[in-house]
């Protein structure tokens, strides 16, 4: 069993109380194990009230989620994304027991590693009583912490497990949900193999230009690739030859660092910070090291939305109709500032996969075996 519900209202108590008639949950069902909440910044405030009443009356026990930038709903009756209306959506989840564990991140005035060894596990059933495969990991990485993209390293190494998820951020410091209200690090919950889901990944950028090699660079300044000047480069590949010309193209110009590895010409967008124009420099939003590949895209809502397309199709061709819920985290430069409309991403989710139940959130980046990714979208199906 899963079920999705959705309520908008500035009346956190009221929103409480129309998701859970959506869910038909109370005290006395014994229909879900598992939920996931999120809610938007106009309604953070009231996370912890909220978090405390779906556990008192739903019956479910367990609780992990965010406060999103903007929040996703799917299922039946419904689908749409919400953004400054104050929005609660709930995926209530009904998962085999010991199937999986909260790991609560530490308060952001703690420690701001992750170590499981310590955490809260849903049931008796410890990690190395799991069936034999990789764990799949549910991840919100707290922007605020300057470390966490080292966070969801160490967490991939401490698990073994494929991680998915998003960067968060709120005006309230506390705004994640993972068993209680916390905040400052990383929160999810880690499902066992036990529990079968799909995943893809898609792009929201169309490369411009072939792979470049860094020849000569310090942290995120690039001097030279191919060992001619970076600037020259970079203006060769959008075919302009200024850098006024090239800042008429706005905020779409980023760079791209290919994956390693990858089989299917994986990369991750990092923007573009700054060029110098008397010294042909480059600087990128990373670090990269001479003889590291890179090339450069432009950000296209058509592209992003054919990559949209095949690669759900895929995912529709691998999964058929056995599908019990979803999540989906996209990029908040996605949505309508790249689509030009609202629930363009949804519609298109509803249209493969019907009312499939689902929720999900905006985030600042997101997460993807174990990378942090930009201007993409990023889609979970329990199976």
């Amino acid at each position: 069993m899963f079920k999705s519900a959705h309520a908008v209202t500035a009346d956190w108590k009221t929103g409480v109380d129309s998701c859970l008639a959506q869910l038909g949950q109370g005290p006395s069902s014994v229909g879900a194990n598992l939920g996931f909440l999120y809610i938007t910044e106009a309604l953070s405030d009231s996370l912890d009230l909220i978090l405390h009443d779906l556990h008192k009356r739903s019956g479910i026990s367990h609780w992990v989620g965010s406060t999103g930038l903007g929040v996703f709903i799917n299922n039946q009756s419904n689908c749409g994304e919400f953004f400054d209306d104050p929005t609660i959506v709930v995926l209530a989840a009904n998962v085999p027991p010991g199937s999986f564990m909260l790991f609560p991140a530490s308060d952001s005035s703690g420690d701001p590693g992750v170590d499981l060894d310590r955490q809260d596990v849903a049931s008796e059933t410890s990690k190395k009583d799991w069936p034999a495969g990789l764990p799949f990991v549910v991840a919100h990485a707290d922007t605020s912490n300057p470390n966490a993209l080292l966070l969801i390293e160490d967490l991939a190494e401490s698990t073994g497990g494929f991680i998915v998820g998003g960067l968060t951020s709120s005006a309230t410091p506390k705004h994640h949900v993972s068993g209680s209200v916390t905040g400052g690090s990383v929160s999810g919950v880690i499902f066992s193999p036990e529990v079968p889901v799909v995943t893809a990944l898609s792009q929201g950028c169309q490369p411009m230009s072939r792979t470049h090699t860094v020849s000569r660079s310090t942290d995120n300044l690039i001097f030279e690739l191919d060992d001619r000047p970076a600037l020259d480069v970079l203006l060769g590949a959008f075919g302009v030859d200024s850098v006024l010309a090239l800042r008429g193209l706005g905020g779409d110009v980023h760079a791209a660092l290919p994956v390693a590895g990858s089989d299917t010409a994986d990369y991750v967008v990092r923007n573009l910070i700054g060029v110098d124009e008397d010294h042909g420099v480059v600087a990128i939003g990373a670090p990269v090291q001479d003889g590291d590949p890179i090339m450069f895209v432009r950000r296209d809502a058509q592209a992003a939305e054919n990559d949209l397309r095949q690669s759900f199709e895929k995912l529709k061709s691998r999964v058929g109709d056995q599908i019990k819920g979803g999540l989906y985290i996209s990029c908040i430069a996605r949505g309508p500032n790249m689509f030009g409309r609202q629930n363009a991403e949804l519609e298109l989710i509803r249209d493969i996969f019907g009312g499939i139940p689902l929720v999900g959130l905006y985030a600042n980046g997101e997460i993807s075996n174990n990378r942090i990714y930009s201007y993409t979208g990023v889609l979970t199906l329990f199976v």
